[in-house]
């Protein structure tokens, strides 16, 4: 065969594509910067880090540093995929046309769950922030209101999720770009009332006052920190720009990561004694350090800040599970009505099918709170992160093995040394597993419930393997693989989707 032919043949999913090339291109090069910059700021760097620091003491920071490395080299691999096919917007896809039918339906089904139940757990949250403010409204009214809120700020259009995003997100890189500034100056002594405090990191105990062993712990906490960071590769192929908005949004993750999460980590074990920060259930660290500072009204702002976040989050997790929805649909692996779209290009049978979920644990968490499950939900989804990055390492692995020279000569994001480092994150992705079976009770908890998750799946494979089989007898269609450097706007020509 000749070397510069592709191996591989016909489109990659050719319903999303045009569903993607007719309708949805509507997101702004702004609002793709914003939800880069700040779409995994979220409560668990505002209020959750301060439960890694209390664990492992200053040496956090080396968790935070290990899971980054970890997400960055998995985002590199994920930028090489979503480049060379922009249009396709969603990592499902990746697996199923790399790995096979089986792969896809997996890694959507275990994407939608954890991102309904997240849906579930920040309109839990954000109802108990407003229920602080204004206790006389019961909190499970304000969590409502804020499913119903972003339930149509979704409806509208892509562009709609985009702009509300590109605010939320505003105010969390702001808040944090004032903490880092401030902070800074605070912890070397130059801010009014401040003294010098870099003697903290090793002053209490020492830098890793439990060892180091904790640290590998801490990694299998603060990776589920930076899971959201794909959702801008998914919302760039939604852009007018998608190839600018991918590269953009994989190959600046790395600095988002040490700035945000390792430096912000770093000033908190630096301006307080790890062994002297308050409980986060009793005060979030970040709230608790700008009350420090002597900043007027401190604290009022930061909880402010960190509705935002959980907004921001809601905002977001239910646009991620509802193109998720729509796109594992349009491949036969989910009902397909659920596939339906609006003229504007929002899938309109997925968003209101991924609140649903968000309704019933709400209701649940109110109603029957010692039922256990709300824990059940929020449990099952925890090793869905890893599940996710796996797949997208081996979806890069046997991707890249199956290019042509031409193909790999012309990718646009390559991954390096392939394919070490993918394998690198395979066996990172199988110690934090392994970390996570032998160090607590709620961790063994996470990995048995996520995997009783898999296996209601794999019991339901058999059925829609069946299904897709007819589907394609009846079409004629059959497997296509992924197409590493595919022109998408010849699929759109192809299909007719200009028309």
């Amino acid at each position: 065969m000749d070397p510069n032919q592709s191996s591989f043949e016909g489109p990659v999913s050719p319903e999303t594509s045009a569903g993607v090339s007719i309708h949805s291109k509507k997101l702004r090069s702004r609002h793709i910067t914003m939800i880069t910059l700040g779409g995994i700021i979220g409560a668990s760097l505002f209020v959750g880090s301060g439960n890694i620091v209390r664990a492992v003491g200053p040496a956090a920071v080396l968790s935070y540093l290990i899971g980054g490395v970890l997400v960055f080299l998995t985002m590199r691999m994920l930028g090489e995929l979503a480049a060379a096919r922009p249009a396709i917007g969603s990592f499902m896809e990746y697996a199923r046309t790399g790995l096979g039918d089986w792969a896809g339906y997996f890694v959507g089904w275990l994407y939608w769950y954890f991102w309904v139940g997240v849906i579930a757990f920040e309109a839990v949250v954000g109802g108990a922030i407003l229920n602080g403010w204004m206790p006389g409204v019961p909190q499970w009214l304000f969590s409502v209101i804020l499913l119903l809120i972003f339930t149509a700020t979704n409806l509208i259009s892509a562009r709609s999720f985009g702009e509300v995003e590109f605010w939320l997100a505003s105010v969390k890189v702001i808040a944090i770009v004032v903490f880092l500034l401030v902070g800074t100056l605070f912890a070397l002594g130059l801010w009014p009332g401040a003294t010098f405090a870099v003697g903290n990191l090793w002053e209490h105990g020492g830098f890793a006052p439990y060892g180091y062993w904790p640290v590998i712990g801490g990694v299998a906490i603060v990776i589920f920190s930076y899971f959201g960071t794909e959702i801008a590769v998914m919302a760039a192929a939604e852009s007018e720009n998608p190839s600018k908005g991918i590269r953009q949004s994989t190959t600046t993750v790395i600095w988002r990561i040490l700035l945000f999460f390792v430096g912000g980590v770093l000033l908190i074990v630096t301006i307080v004694p790890w062994d002297e920060l308050p409980d986060p259930a009793e005060s979030a660290p970040f709230a608790y350090i700008f009350g420090l500072f002597g900043l007027p009204g401190a604290s009022v702002v930061m909880s402010a800040v960190i509705l935002t976040a959980v907004c921001s989050v809601l905002n977001s997790g239910l646009y991620s599970a509802a193109r998720m929805f729509a796109a594992i649909a349009d491949e036969g692996l989910a009902p397909g009505f659920v596939a339906k779209r609006a003229k504007s290009g929002v899938p309109v049978i997925a968003v209101i099918a991924s609140t649903l979920g968000g309704y019933a644990a709400v209701i649940v968490n109110f109603a029957a709170p010692e039922s256990g499950i709300f824990d059940f939900i929020m449990n099952s989804a925890g090793l869905v992160a890893l599940f996710v990055y796996a797949f997208i390492a081996l979806t890069q692995i046997r991707t890249r093995s199956r290019m042509t020279p031409a193909e790999r000569d012309a990718l646009k994001i390559r991954m390096w040394l392939h394919p070490w480092l993918a394998i690198l994150v395979l066996a990172g992705i199988a110690g934090i597993v392994v970390v996570m079976l032998v160090s607590s009770d709620s961790s063994r908890t996470q990995v048995w419930t996520s995997l009783v998750s898999v296996a209601v799946l794999a019991v339901f494979w058999p059925l829609v393997s069946r299904n897709l089989k007819k589907r394609d007898a009846a079409t004629g269609r059959t497997e296509h693989s992924f197409a590493g450097v595919h022109d998408p706007g010849a699929d759109e020509t192809e299909h007719g989707v200009h028309q």
